[in-house]
């Protein structure tokens, strides 16, 4: 029987490079951020895709400096084989000051190939 519904998972059980990313991103490690990458990797934040390591290292180098916040994972899912969704609540100093956002990730070989961040 094959089930389609999403899978709950715990940051445990996430594939390595999900919290790989998640914790350099949250460090405000760059260089180790990018390594969670495919080259041809694309992230979609704020209605801007940024497109390749480069743009998604300038991404991260910017996304780090321009707020004070604290995030925190708050559910993990497992919807296939390739793609997943770890939700974080974050709170700072941007508009609004709280928010919980979305984000998800489609791995390709062990890697991220594509991220999508949002609300």
């Amino acid at each position: 029987m094959h089930d389609n519904q999403p899978r709950t998972s715990t940051p445990d059980t996430l594939p390595e490079v999900i919290p790989r990313y998640l914790t350099a991103h949250r460090t405000h490690d760059t260089a180790t951020a990018i390594t969670a990458f495919t080259r041809e990797a694309t992230v979609i934040d704020d209605g801007n895709t940024y497109a390749g390591t480069q743009a998604i290292g300038e991404w991260l180098d910017r996304s780090t400096t321009e707020f004070t916040y604290t995030i925190h994972l708050t559910d993990a899912q497992q919807t296939d084989a390739t793609h997943y969704i770890a939700t974080h609540h974050l709170e700072g100093n941007f508009p609004g000051g709280t928010i919980d956002l979305r984000y998800q990730f489609t791995l390709r070989d062990d890697l991220i190939e594509r991220l999508v961040i949002e609300p």
